[in-house]
């Protein structure tokens, strides 16, 4: 027998022997995938598996969700620093009309308004009103108003945090209670009733990440947004500043 025979019938009963394996692995695995699909909960058992822990876990994620579209409106830069109020402000500023400026302001509430109204609110009350008072008050709302755009956010983050610890709870809980049967009926400790009972306990904290991981994807993002809200106010807040400023300069305000 030549050496390429010899090679091709050794090839031969080699991809015999592998399929004869995969054959064998296919038969074999077939009872584990079955069990698998036997033993695996629907949705409805896992939520009873859970126990009160995921009602409150539905709570908070339905609040999650309520926060999300809010912040997704709230955060819009035509709701903090509106372009056409900025604009018509600065044009009632720059022609001397604070008094249409303050009604603008009243009859468009938002951070930007706010900063507005506590500027002309300074010019109106403090006596000699000079530039330093002027912009320590401009300051001031506009550090409070950044505070409240970013303090909004992590309503997000305090849900990621306490959504796993819920879910970790409800573990513990249902590790307890699986762990107590076994200890008070000996007879019943075998290992596929204890994997039974671990598994069921786990729900909890499977759904509290599912909860808690995208919260925390969307504090991150909200997070950087309401940054750049936060900057668009500040380099607002300076044009209403130097206008009102300027408009001092000419001798139309105190200051």
């Amino acid at each position: 027998m030549s050496d390429g025979m010899r090679v091709r019938r050794w090839a031969g009963v080699w991809v015999g022997v592998c399929l004869a394996a995969a054959a064998r692995a296919e038969e074999a695995a077939a009872p584990a995938v079955a069990a698998l699909d036997v033993s695996g909960m629907s949705f409805r058992q896992a939520w009873s598996y859970g126990g009160w822990i995921m009602w409150v876990l539905a709570a908070i994620s339905i609040f999650a969700l309520a926060m999300v579209f809010y912040f997704i409106w709230s955060l819009r830069t035509g709701a903090v620093t509106p372009h056409e109020l900025l604009s018509d402000v600065l044009a009632r500023i720059r022609a001397g009309d604070l008094n249409e400026a303050r009604r603008l302001s009243d009859r468009y509430p938002c951070p930007l308004s706010a900063v507005v109204l506590a500027a002309l609110d300074c010019l109106r009350n403090v006596p000699n009103c000079d530039v330093t008072l002027l912009r320590g008050a401009v300051e001031s709302e506009g550090v409070r108003q950044a505070e409240a755009i970013q303090g909004q956010t992590e309503f997000l983050l305090d849900v990621a945090t306490i959504a796993p610890l819920l879910g970790l709870l409800g573990t513990v809980l249902g590790m307890l209670t699986a762990f107590g049967s076994v200890a008070n009926d000996v007879a019943s400790a075998k290992p596929v009733v204890l994997a039974g009972g671990v598994s069921k306990a786990l729900v909890t904290t499977i759904f509290g990440l599912v909860v808690a991981i995208p919260c925390m994807a969307f504090y991150a993002w909200f997070r950087r947004r309401a940054s750049r809200q936060i900057s668009n106010l500040e380099a607002a807040s300076a044009e209403v500043l130097t206008a009102l400023i300027g408009m001092g300069a000419k001798g139309s305000e105190r200051l």
